[in-house]
């Protein structure tokens, strides 16, 4: 039994090392629990994470206050954990909200813009054009650009920086999958697959699309999980210069089908850049989680990848990809469309969780809103309207 710790994280996606980077900052001593990224994924049988990517959009601008808030506080301290880390996972690309000229999304974008005092640049018909010549749009488009605080996240590094950072503040880390999480008298015992024991005053549950399960909540969390799929369009040699300054997009049809977003050429492991277009255009519940590891190892829906490549072959119709390839992801969803942040099981044992789509470039404020549950067992006085609270089904 490894004994000493204060706060046992469970989950080393972007929520869970945010979180116990945060807690070490605190004075806490902690220990971080999870498993790698699988090296074959089809072949995996353990959990995943969806921060197995290269690019996340992010940007300030939300209609909703609380978003906005989340992803301000996290953009502010992006230089800081990259000086300290030596790791760069943030590219200023700027973000382009595009919709059907008078949408209620521009609307809303652009009043919440005014109101966090941001600045954006509202473009019309010929102006989107000529700001964006690489990208082509239809006759009554009109579009928001944010051209500062905003752009694209790689979420690998960002684990992979705040993971040096959390090491640098004396944080155990351990790369295991967890296996149990038990309650005892005077704090919690964590077990992992590998044989290891922990005991902490406190544990933090971190495991996004697999908080469905109960093995280590033991109460059922009111989340809904759908499997996401992305297509990646291999950007050649040829394209490289002219595609170089696109900005991360998001476009707002009148329906789910005519919506999805845009990452622009990044680099990823293989060496190559690739464009990434998501978007499905039918919900795919997740409703347990055998489910989940499946569809993680299944490779994602072929059908929705052909309907994201006719989307991006209208925004690029000059772009002939080098090659194609679609992968799986997921998205968890909570009642009130904000995170799960709180004690579900009794004063020791607290869940982080449910990003809802858009919570990877908030992910350290998330992470931090976390490390101030563990310690003060409330959020008040964080300046948040809405309620984290976990709901249990």
């Amino acid at each position: 039994m490894e004994t000493g710790f204060d706060v046992v994280v469970v989950g080393k996606g972007m929520m869970g090392v945010a979180a116990a980077r945060h807690l070490a900052l605190s004075g806490a001593r902690v220990a971080l629990v999870g498993p790698d990224e699988p090296k074959d994924w089809a072949a995996h049988r353990g959990v995943f994470s969806s921060h197995y990517d290269n690019g996340r959009i992010t940007r300030t601008i939300d209609p909703d206050a609380d978003w906005a808030k989340l992803a301000r506080r996290s953009i502010a301290r992006y230089g800081e954990i990259e000086a300290r880390s030596g790791i760069r996972f943030y590219s200023e690309a700027g973000c382009l909200i595009v919709a059907p000229e008078g949408h209620d999304d521009l609307k809303s974008t652009m009043q919440a813009a005014r109101a966090l005092g941001v600045a954006a640049e509202a473009l019309l018909g010929a102006e989107l054009r000529a700001r964006f010549p690489a990208l082509s749009f239809q006759a009554r488009d009109a579009g928001i650009f944010e051209g500062q605080g905003a752009g694209h996240i790689n979420p690998r590094a960002f684990v992979a920086a705040s993971l040096v950072c959390a090491t640098l503040l004396g944080v155990t880390i351990l790369s295991e999958e967890v296996r149990t999480v038990t309650e005892i008298e005077g704090g919690a015992v964590v077990e992992t697959l590998g044989g290891r024991s922990l005991k902490a005053e406190k544990v933090l549950i971190a495991t996004g699309a697999f908080a469905l399960a109960t093995a280590l909540t033991q109460v059922p969390l009111a989340l809904s999980v759908y499997g996401r799929t992305v297509l990646f369009a291999e950007v050649g040699r040829e394209d490289e210069a002219r595609l170089a300054d696109l900005p991360s997009l998001i476009r707002h049809g009148h329906t789910d089908a005519e919506s999805y977003y845009v990452l622009p050429p990044i680099r990823y492991p293989d060496g190559k850049l690739y464009i990434k277009i998501g978007g499905d255009p039918v919900d795919l519940p997740l409703t347990e989680e055998g489910e989940v590891r499946a569809w993680f190892r299944g490779g994602g829906s072929g059908a929705a990848a052909e309907h994201l490549r006719a989307h991006l072959g209208a925004l690029l119709p000059d772009f002939e990809p080098a090659s194609l390839h679609h992968a799986p992801c997921a998205v968890t969803k909570t009642v009130h469309d904000r995170p799960y942040i709180g004690f579900v099981r009794s004063p020791r044992i607290a869940i982080l969780t449910g990003g809802n789509g858009k919570a990877a470039k908030s992910a350290d404020e998330i992470g931090r809103l976390g490390a101030v549950m563990m310690a003060k067992g409330s959020l008040t006085g964080e300046g948040y309207a809405g309620d984290f609270a976990p709901v249990v089904e």
